[in-house]
C-alpha cells in the first residue's frame, strides 16, 4: 500500500511538472527571461520557504544544525540543476511540450535513476534480487517509451517540416532544441543527486520532530537556493543584453499585475512537482532511486496528453499519433512494472 501511495504522489508531481508551463501562455509583452525570473522567485525562494515553515518544525534550526557537507553538496547540485532548469525553459520554446519533454527527460530519467545506485554500490544488489530485476526491466521499458515518444516527434517534424511545426510551436527549431535538450537532460538529473546528498538534512529534520512524509521539504529549500542562483544571474544578464528590465514595470497590451500573477502561478505549480516528489520518494521503499524514473514517466505522459489537447499534433499523420500513443502506453506499463518490483524488493 505504501508503494501505491508513493506512485500516486509521483503522479501528482508529474502532473504539476507537465502543467507548469501553461500559465506562461497568458503572459503578454514580456521577454522570456523576465517571466522566467518572476516564476523562479515564486518556485525556488518563496514557495519552498512557506512550505518548509509549515511542515518542518524549527526550519532554520534544522538547517543550521545539518552537516555542512550535506548542505554544501545539496547547494552545488542545486546550482548544476539550475542550469538544467534554465535550459528546460528553452527546450519548451524550441521543441514544444511533446518532443521537448520526451528528449530532455529521457536523458534525465536515465542518468538520475542509474547513477545513484552505481555511486552507492547498490547495482549488484539490483541484479541479484528478483524485485531489483523487475525494477531494471521497468526502467528499460520506460526508456523505450521515452524513445518512442521522441520518435513520434521526429515523424511529426519530417511530415510537417519546420514551417508547419511553427504553426503550433511559435519558436520551433529542431536542431537548436535537441542541443539544448541534451544539456538540460544531463544537468536536470542533478536534482536527484541533490536530494540524495541532502539526506542528512532530512534526517536532522526528522530528529526535530518532522513527519517522515515531509522530511525532504528541508532539503528542497537548500537545493532550490542553488537553482535560483544560476537562473537569477542568467536572467539578469539577458535582461541587460535584451534591454528587457522595463518588462518589470510595464506590459503595453495587458495589465502588469496579470503578468506577475501568471508568472508566479507557473512557479507555484512548478514547485508542486518536487513537493509531491519528495513525499512520494519516502513511500517507495529502500531503493527509492526508482522515484526519479516514475517522476519522469508521469511528466512525459501528462505532457503528451497536454500536447494532444493543445493540438500540437494538429496535421500529423495517423502514424505519428499511433507512435506517440504507443510511447505513452509503454511508459504507463513501466510504471506498473517498477511499482511491482519495488513492492517485492
Amino acid at each position: 500500500m505504501s508503494v501505491l501511495s508513493g506512485i500516486f504522489l509521483h503522479a501528482l508531481g508529474g502532473g504539476a511538472a507537465a502543467s507548469f508551463y501553461l500559465p506562461f501562455k497568458k503572459v503578454r509583452d514580456w521577454a522570456w527571461e523576465s517571466y522566467w525570473l518572476i516564476s523562479g522567485v515564486a518556485a525556488w525562494i518563496l514557495t519552498p520557504l512557506v512550505v518548509g515553515y509549515l511542515t518542518i518544525p524549527n526550519l532554520m534550526t534544522v538547517l543550521l544544525q545539518s552537516p555542512g557537507k550535506a548542505l554544501g553538496w545539496a547547494f552545488v547540485f542545486g546550482v548544476l540543476w539550475g542550469v538544467g532548469g534554465l535550459t528546460f525553459g528553452l527546450t519548451m520554446r524550441y521543441l514544444g511540450l511533446s518532443l521537448g519533454y520526451a528528449v530532455a527527460l529521457g536523458f534525465s530519467a536515465a542518468f538520475g535513476t542509474l547513477i545513484p545506485p552505481l555511486f552507492e554500490g547498490q547495482f549488484g544488489e539490483l541484479l541479484a534480487d528478483a524485485g531489483g530485476r523487475w525494477i531494471l526491466l521497468g526502467i528499460a521499458v520506460c526508456l523505450a517509451g521515452i524513445a518512442t515518444c521522441g520518435r513520434a516527434g521526429m515523424i511529426k517534424e519530417k511530415e510537417l517540416g519546420s514551417e508547419g511545426a511553427r504553426k503550433t510551436i511559435r519558436e520551433y527549431d529542431l536542431r537548436r532544441g535537441l542541443c539544448v535538450a541534451l544539456v538540460c537532460g544531463l544537468l536536470s538529473a542533478c536534482m536527484a543527486f541533490g536530494l540524495a546528498a541532502g539526506r542528512p538534512i532530512a534526517e536532522t529534520a526528522v530528529a526535530h520532530g518532522t513527519r517522515s512524509l515531509w522530511q525532504n521539504n528541508a532539503v528542497l529549500v537548500v537545493v532550490l537556493w542553488g537553482g535560483f542562483l544560476t537562473n537569477f544571474v542568467w536572467c539578469l544578464i539577458l535582461n541587460w543584453r535584451n534591454r528587457s528590465f522595463k518588462n518589470y514595470r510595464s506590459a503595453p497590451s495587458t495589465s502588469l499585475g496579470r503578468n506577475y500573477f501568471f508568472s508566479s502561478l507557473a512557479g507555484v505549480i512548478w514547485f508542486l512537482q518536487f513537493f509531491f516528489y519528495g513525499m512520494g520518494s519516502t513511500r517507495m521503499g529502500q531503493y527509492d532511486f526508482v522515484s526519479w524514473t516514475l517522476h519522469m514517466s508521469f511528466i512525459i505522459v501528462m505532457s503528451n496528453l497536454w500536447a494532444l489537447y493543445l493540438k500540437e499534433w494538429a496535421g500529423s499523420s495517423r502514424r505519428a499519433l499511433r507512435t506517440v500513443k504507443l510511447g505513452i502506453a509503454l511508459i504507463l506499463l513501466s510504471i506498473v512494472v517498477i511499482g511491482y518490483g519495488s513492492s517485492i524488493f
